[in-house]
């Protein structure tokens, strides 16, 4: 089989087959990527370094930019990314791995799509390229479905192989053979009609969270005004057995799926003439919440009788979620830009995280939370908190902190929430 695409989605697929004894070729156009991963060193942080090597070992794993050594494969499953430009859908790399697919399809194959996009792109742009490269029909000569990814970087208990998979194909006959093809990676396959709706269930999921952790930040906002905790009401709501589900408020939303699955959505809507108002009122909640947390900063400043301007500010955790370093779409980034063009000096601490640079600029890195690194800190703000975070340093040697995770339990006149 052939995975295209060795991201975050790619690279667990990989090792999934390896495991369930299938020869795999891992194909990039990043060749800085491939030749790493040749030297056994993983190049996302889901997937550790001994993982790696222990799939490379069995010798039926190869990785290539050459999109020739498809050919001898018979399964071909897309990983690539679909990110937004300039808020649209751009599957340019989608369209650039069906290409490599479609020149080594034979009869018989089976093609799977597993980058998140909106529903008609499997039976539309997939099909449509592949027939016109090959002029190979799908569901007449070649088995082509859609099985969303449903990669949760960071979460111990849920991985690739014990999360259901959904399979939706073209046709039954494509459906039955991407089902037999992924009862072999994991534990258990759920089939759907079509490759619609397996599109769809993917948007489904994670515009449900983009939609209730808007109603979370905008609650804080107003809760703050009215003197409430908000975390502590969420924590007492979560009690109830049935009927509610706790989300929580933050710095705003980042990751490759809430802040982009739902505007695929709302884009394929606006195709019909309507619009997903839901959605878009979710994306404006949460965009603004990075300029409402910097907003917070300027208060806090301001109650010590400081300016943000030539102030000393430190981003404690940069990453998009806990106990990861990725940084793909985190409102780290976007508060900073607001900080730094207010003035402010912006340093930041986060162990998952090797470098972090904002429109160019790199920014100084504090390597721990120590009394000499927070000495000349005017503020902190809790961004992510992971679990390797010293919070008791944080509180300790930091003159102020804005926690916007609600991880610091104690109240202490120092530390302030959303």
């Amino acid at each position: 089989m052939a995975v295209l695409g060795l991201g975050y989605v790619g690279l667990p697929v990989v090792l999934a087959a390896v495991e369930a004894g299938l020869p795999v070729v891992g194909f990039d156009v990043n060749a800085e990527r491939v030749a790493a991963l040749e030297l056994g060193h993983s190049t996302v942080d889901t997937v550790t370094d001994e993982a790696l090597r222990r799939a490379t070992d069995t010798r039926r794993l190869t990785f290539t930019t050459d999109p020739g050594e498809l050919a001898d494969a018979t399964v071909y499953v897309i990983c690539v990314p679909t990110p937004l430009h300039d808020k649209l859908p751009d599957l340019q790399m989608v369209r650039s791995a069906v290409g490599f697919v479609a020149h080594s399809l034979s009869p018989g194959d089976l093609v799977s799509l597993e980058s998140t996009t909106y529903p008609g792109t499997t039976e539309g742009l997939v099909a449509e390229q592949v027939e016109q490269i090959s002029s190979l029909v799908a569901g007449r000569d070649y088995h082509l479905v859609f099985s969303p990814e449903r990669i949760d970087p960071g979460n111990d208990e849920f991985g690739f192989s014990n999360t259901p998979k959904i399979v939706g194909g073209v046709s039954e006959r494509c459906t039955a053979a991407g089902a037999a093809f992924y009862r072999r990676l994991v534990e258990r396959v759920v089939t759907v009609s079509s490759p619609k709706e397996a599109e769809t269930a993917k948007l489904l999921e994670n515009t449900f969270r983009h939609v209730n952790i808007a109603l979370a930040n905008e609650m804080a906002v107003f809760c703050r005004e009215l003197g409430i905790d908000l975390h502590e009401a969420i924590r007492a709501a979560a009690t109830k057995p049935f009927g509610f589900m706790p989300f929580y408020p933050g710095p705003g939303v980042g990751g490759h799926c809430i802040p982009i699955d739902p505007a695929y959505f709302s884009w394929r809507v606006r195709q019909l003439g309507l619009s997903f108002r839901f959605v878009e009122l979710a994306t404006e909640i949460n965009d603004r919440m990075p300029s409402y947390v910097a907003s917070r900063v300027v208060e806090m400043l301001n109650d010590v009788r400081k300016p943000l301007n030539g102030a000393s500010v430190i981003l404690i955790g940069v990453a998009y979620k806990a106990e990861v370093g990725d940084l793909r779409e985190s409102s780290a980034f976007p508060l900073a830009r607001r900080l730094l063009q207010s003035g402010a000096q912006v340093c930041w601490h986060d162990p998952h995280v090797a470098e972090f640079t904002v429109d160019g600029l790199q920014l100084p890195e504090v390597k721990s939370l120590d009394a000499d690194n927070l000495s000349g800190v005017d503020l902190a703000v809790l961004h992510t908190s992971h679990s390797r975070i010293d919070l008791d340093a944080l509180v300790c040697h930091a003159p102020l902190v804005l926690d916007t995770r609600g991880a610091i339990k104690a109240r202490l006149r120092h530390v302030h929430g959303l």
